[in-house]
């Protein structure tokens, strides 16, 4: 797997609306997401919160994220 650069939460959430994910509901900073095809997704960021490679890798084995998408 290629290796993901350090993100704002802000912009791999942004990345995650593009490739289809939706927000189904949320409570202060987590967020449940869904996608077809794929279990929901609990997104707990912070919108400044940098995320880093690691991270990004676990975000992306859950919901097809890619690098390419960020």
């Amino acid at each position: 797997m290629s290796s993901f650069p350090s993100t704002k939460a802000k912009q791999v959430l942004v990345a995650l609306v593009r490739i289809g994910w939706s927000v189904k509901r949320q409570t202060g900073s987590h967020k449940v997401l869904q996608r077809e095809g794929y279990d929901d997704f609990v997104f707990a960021f912070h919108q400044s919160e940098e995320i880093g490679s690691r991270m990004l890798q676990r975000i992306a084995k859950k919901t097809g994220l890619t690098p390419d998408d960020l």
